[in-house]
């Protein structure tokens, strides 16, 4: 039986991080981050399948290069405690072959997330040992239709009539279309109190989006 497991975190400068540093060890690679010279060699991981970049209609095609598209976020993100990535690590079913995995991860990440604006940078790790999962980093900001970075979302918090706490994002641009967390979405929870990574539910996976065996 497949065992449901997903954790979204935030990859933030002001925590040391580095979205660079981070491609690189999930897929494997190396590569040098125009931020600030560090050179991030990972190609002596192992268990790394299957990478893949998708990208919206309106980014640039040179982003499918990982070096291309990570050091471009580090450009645009000028503040030292500046929010860099989104990451969604998520267990895939055992049950399914590896091809069916790859195929059931691009169809939800185009779906939910490029569909958005998102670039997309998929890395699937697998050892054999029973533990097939995917790294799934996200751009923090959409492209515009001209091919420009488009502006970060704004959160607000407000109570409902029951009075509970409700959330939504808006653009900081008020004339940009507001992000919406896909269908499912609940607010991240502290995992065991600590602060390096978060919980969530996200849109489960459904029978239709089951590629055929």
């Amino acid at each position: 039986m497949a065992i449901y497991r997903c954790s979204i975190k935030i990859i933030s400068r002001g925590k040391g991080r580095s979205a660079v540093a981070a491609a690189a060890y999930r897929a494997g690679e190396k590569i040098t981050s125009e931020y600030d010279g560090t050179i991030h060699d990972y190609t002596r991981k192992g268990g790394v399948v299957y990478t893949e970049i998708l990208l919206p209609d309106h980014a640039p095609a040179g982003f499918t290069d990982r070096a291309v598209l990570w050091n471009a976020v580090e450009k645009i993100e000028k503040a030292r405690n500046a929010q860099l990535a989104r990451e969604i690590e998520l267990a895939l079913p055992v049950e399914l072959t590896r091809e069916q995995n790859i195929s059931l991860v691009r169809e939800y990440v185009n779906r939910h997330f490029v569909a958005a604006g998102m670039c997309a940078d998929i890395c699937i790790h697998d050892k054999n040992g029973g533990n097939p999962h995917a790294h799934i980093m996200l751009t923090m900001r959409p492209f515009e239709q001209g091919g420009e970075w488009g502006t970060k979302q704004k959160k607000s918090t407000f109570l409902t009539g029951t009075g509970t706490k409700s959330m939504t994002r808006k653009s900081v641009n008020t004339n940009a279309s507001p992000f919406r967390l896909p269908t499912g979405t609940s607010r991240p929870k502290p995992r065991n109190g600590g602060r390096h990574g978060r919980i969530a539910s996200i849109p489960h996976w459904s029978a239709a989006t089951i590629p055929n065996a």
